[in-house]
């Protein structure tokens, strides 16, 4: 591996990917999209996480819609990269301290991780 070339710098500073992922009703995982309905839709909250990163002055950060990320039953989820941090959000203030605490500050919401180990419940 000697002669392998080094990465490239990074083309955003943070990638955040934010899942979409529809399932049908009643489907025992549920599905982000869904819960994400409860406040305001995906889009809603997309559009808004995108202008508050620009109000709060984060730039070169890029927000995705992912489809599943297979975290379903902790939905609406995302992940910060290159970090690799996943958060469940719900609500537009969550994401307000997301973008605060992780992007800005550098810290972490301990409250909305999900951890890797964190498993689904049982149905």
């Amino acid at each position: 591996m000697a002669d392998a070339p080094a990465d490239p710098r990074l083309f955003y500073s943070r990638h955040i990917f934010m899942c979409n992922n529809v399932r049908p009703e009643g489907h025992p995982r549920g599905c982000c999209m869904a819960r994400a309905e409860a406040a305001g839709g995906f889009d809603k909250l997309r559009g808004y996480a995108r202008e508050k990163a620009r109000q709060l002055g984060i730039e070169n950060v890029r927000f995705n819609a992912a489809g599943c990320l297979d975290r379903c039953e902790f939905g609406p989820n995302m992940v910060i990269y290159p970090e690799g941090v996943w958060y469940r959000f719900e609500s537009q203030a969550d994401i307000d301290e997301i973008l605060e605490t992780h992007l800005k500050g550098g810290r972490r919401v301990a409250r909305l991780m999900l951890q890797p180990e964190q498993l689904p419940p049982k149905h």
